[in-house]
């Protein structure tokens, strides 16, 4: 059956185009990481001057980079999970496991982005060391991710739900 130009396609496709958007954060991320470990090797070891907030911005890029790569980890489906029963199991019930699946991730997802807001607004007046910006920065990466992960398992979760009351079953589509 051809889904092109379908509903799921295009939720599929807008998916696809918000992963690319959290790779291409958490790469420029990675990549200004490097950049200013390099500068603190760079004044430690050339100017004799440690630059100081290298640390703690490194925390900083960390916490997108994992935050955004475990939500893209949702998105591809490449979360840490034990699939040999899963996978002997029949069709139809492989179908209601992935469901479950998905609805216990989107409510996860659901709880970090409500935790994640109060600690946002508990830390908005607490600065970052050296870097002189709230703390809730940092804290933005986790209602990043949580919000991510709603998105992205509760769309799959409604896509195999809509297949399923038609007794099919629903395959992601692998995007390029």
């Amino acid at each position: 059956m051809s889904r092109s130009g379908s509903t799921p396609d295009r939720l599929e496709h807008w998916l696809f185009l918000l992963k690319k958007v959290c790779v291409l954060i958490g790469s420029i991320a990675l990549v200004i990481l490097v950049a200013t470990f390099g500068w603190l090797v760079f004044g430690r070891y050339v100017l004799n001057q440690t630059p100081t907030w290298v640390e703690q911005l490194a925390l900083l890029l960390i916490c997108y980079i994992t935050f955004l790569g475990a939500a893209v980890g949702i998105h591809e489906e490449t979360h840490l999970g034990v699939t040999v029963l899963r996978d002997a199991l029949p069709p139809k019930v492989k179908q209601v496991l992935l469901l479950l699946t998905d609805l216990c991730l989107a409510v996860f997802g659901g709880v970090m982005l409500v935790a994640s807001l109060e600690l946002f607004q508990f830390g908005w007046s607490t600065l970052l060391p050296m870097l002189n910006v709230p703390e809730s920065i940092r804290t933005a990466a986790a209602i990043a991710c949580g919000a991510l992960m709603v998105i992205f398992a509760g769309a799959r979760f409604l896509l195999r739900s809509r297949f399923a009351l038609r007794g099919e079953i629903y395959e992601i589509k692998k995007e390029n």
